[in-house]
């Protein structure tokens, strides 16, 4: 059934020209070279380290591998990472 109604709500998204990420509650990553990163739409810290840091997601967990990595600001929408970023998955 949700599979269902997102079908249905990416394809209002598309229709009135939405954002989807808005509509749908979906992460929206920034990736600014390999040193800073914002998530918009999270779901709260999972683990955080200087090597790695989970954020949780509607979508799953987004990890973040790097070196040095600090959480830079932390608000209820948005999260912004900074450090040497050398790898991003979502698993």
């Amino acid at each position: 059934m949700t599979k269902k109604i997102d079908n249905i709500k990416t394809n209002i998204a598309e229709v009135l020209e939405l954002p989807k990420e808005i509509v749908l509650d979906l992460p929206k990553i920034t990736l600014i070279g390999n040193i800073q990163l914002y998530i918009e739409n999270h779901k709260g810290i999972v683990e955080y380290s200087k090597e790695r840091i989970r954020i949780n997601s509607k979508s799953g967990i987004i990890r973040i591998i790097g070196k040095d990595l600090v959480i830079k600001n932390i608000v209820s929408e948005e999260v912004v990472v900074s450090g040497k970023i050398i790898n991003i998955e979502f698993i």
